[in-house]
């Protein structure tokens, strides 16, 4: 497995590191009180110049947040709505289906805790999935990090711009779950005060 790590689980606003401690990927999207939020994706250029040895990056496409209409994507000069190029199926939303590059059908699983990547046909290869991180509580700390086959590297581009995508929604599931759970605990507990 080809193994990137997340200087954050923030994956709007992250560094994306290889093995050998070398950035490959970032992210970042300003913040915004109102209005689109857009993350753009970068990837490092390579270097062929010896005496210059700082990191370069090139932009490799853009995701544009929406709330109440579809998310859009933009690389290489094409823009697409995710709602074409990455739609959901399954009862609650939790899987988002795309074709690869490659042409195969590829779907991405978002559980509770984790998205896994595998080929949507028969039988069902994971080809990625994602590790958040982990404090020392039990265990060893863990950095966040992101499993991928080296069956996909050739479409690496399209896995790492697919996964910000489902892990961002996934977390915004979360932390909605999480506030409506809050929420209710308050107005039970508002409740037995008013009674």
């Amino acid at each position: 497995m080809i193994l990137f790590t997340l200087s954050t689980e923030h994956v709007r606003n992250t560094v994306i590191t290889n093995e050998q401690g070398q950035a490959i990927y970032k992210t970042a999207t300003p913040s915004r009180l109102v209005g689109t939020r857009t993350t753009t994706i970068q990837k490092i250029k390579p270097n062929d110049n010896q005496d210059h040895m700082r990191d370069q990056f090139d932009v490799l496409g853009e995701i544009e947040w929406h709330t109440f209409v579809s998310s859009k994507f933009r690389s290489h000069g094409t823009e697409v709505k995710a709602d074409v190029f990455i739609p959901k199926r399954g009862l609650w939303g939790r899987k988002r289906v795309f074709t690869g590059p490659d042409g195969h059908p590829y779907r991405w699983d978002l559980t509770s805790k984790v998205v896994v990547l595998s080929r949507d046909d028969k039988p069902r290869t994971e080809v990625a999935r994602f590790h958040r991180a982990t404090l020392e509580i039990i265990g060893r700390k863990r950095k966040a990090t992101l499993e991928v086959s080296p069956e996909v590297a050739h479409m690496m581009d399209t896995v790492i711009m697919t996964f910000i995508y489902v892990e961002q929604l996934r977390k915004d599931k979360e932390e909605a779950s999480r506030r409506a759970a809050a929420s209710n605990a308050n107005a039970r507990y508002q409740m037995g005060l008013t009674n």
